[in-house]
């Protein structure tokens, strides 16, 4: 193992505590954790990919995608719980834009990166639109569906639907896994790659793997820990250009998901597109899966107000990107137009999140 790969999520964990401890807005603290921040994401794709080759596709992509939710989730629930009424839409604003990274930004740069490297890529479509079919629904149960309620008032579920919804996420998350590691493992794997076949080089040792999984949480509680450092000077300097609130969670969003994207792109350029595919619509199942359960029960537990339904400016957003990734995922071959399409749709939600 490389020094710098168990080193660098150590300095990392060093650097989120003093941070944390200081509690300061200093600028040399601020890049200091920005330089630990990407430190622990390479450390963490290093690491994500030795524990993928030794237990295979698509547990690999999946421990990844999983871990870094729950530390995620962990995160977000612990915020609305010291912040409560101030943080009503922030389930809401943090899964949107984690769909919309996803589904848009890294799989739009997945299939562009691919496809000029490789000119074209095939990837199993039985598989991956299993997947978005259940992004969509999960996506359209949670953040479209409170919009159109009328047992309470505004974008929001009463207590009984919000724990429907939640029951609902988590029943659709598991069963995915299910399918996704043991019931069609097949169809989630890298086309021309046979179930437990390995993908060049030789298989890490238990141990090698073991050392690397701690690692990789490590990493990632950096991530999400550094993430959630430099958040409030982020915060300050959006508000003092006088940005929407909503562009918060956006940065928030992009931050930890940078171990995936950083794994998601590297599969890309080795043609490997499906591992690619997984990690995307995985992070955003997941996320969507774990995060409401979770917020679910912590508002109905403390009475914490939970803003679920979107406006209508994110509901086209949101209905253009499953359609053109509908259109993407039909035809099991990418090519470059594909993934600029993708791409013009995060460029627009980015660009009217700061222009509403």
């Amino acid at each position: 193992m490389p020094l710098w790969s168990w080193l660098t999520p150590l300095v990392a964990l060093a650097v989120m505590a003093l941070a944390t401890a200081l509690h300061t807005a200093h600028p040399l603290i601020v890049l200091l954790c920005v330089v630990a921040l990407f430190g622990a994401v390479f450390a963490a794709v290093h690491h994500a990919e030795v524990v993928a080759h030794r237990v295979g596709e698509p547990f690999g992509t999946l421990v990844l995608s999983l871990a870094v939710t729950v530390i995620e989730v962990a995160l977000l629930v612990s915020t609305m719980i010291s912040a409560r009424t101030e943080t009503a839409a922030l389930a809401r604003d943090t899964i949107f834009s984690v769909v919309m990274i996803t589904c848009n930004g890294l799989l739009g740069l997945c299939v562009l990166i691919g496809a000029i490297r490789h000119r074209e890529q095939a990837f199993q479509v039985i598989g991956s639109n299993a997947l978005l079919a259940t992004v969509i629904a999960l996506t359209t149960l949670c953040l479209v569906l409170p919009s159109f309620t009328i047992s309470s008032e505004g974008p929001t579920y009463t207590s009984s639907q919000l724990a429907f919804a939640g029951v609902a996420s988590l029943v659709l998350w598991a069963t995915a896994v299910f399918v996704q590691t043991v019931r069609h493992r097949e169809y989630f794997l890298p086309v021309g790659e046979a179930e437990g076949e390995e993908h060049g080089g030789s298989v890490p040792t238990r141990r090698l793997a073991l050392l690397s999984f701690v690692l990789l949480i490590a990493a990632l509680c950096a991530v999400v820990g550094l993430a959630h450092a430099i958040s409030p000077p982020l915060e300050a300097a959006i508000l003092r250009t006088g940005l929407p609130k909503a562009v918060m969670s956006i940065g928030i969003a992009t931050l930890t998901l940078l171990p995936e994207a950083g794994a998601a792109l590297r599969a890309a350029l080795r043609d490997r597109l499906q591992s690619s595919l997984n990690l995307a619509l995985g992070s955003a199942l997941a996320s969507i899966g774990l995060t409401i359960p979770a917020v679910a029960f912590s508002s109905v537990l403390i009475g914490v107000p939970l803003t679920l339904g979107l406006a209508p400016k994110e509901l086209v957003l949101l209905i253009l990107t499953f359609l053109v990734a509908s259109i993407t995922l039909v035809a099991g071959r990418t090519h470059v137009l594909l993934g600029a399409v993708h791409l013009a749709i995060l460029g627009a939600f980015l660009f009217f999140s700061v222009v509403p």
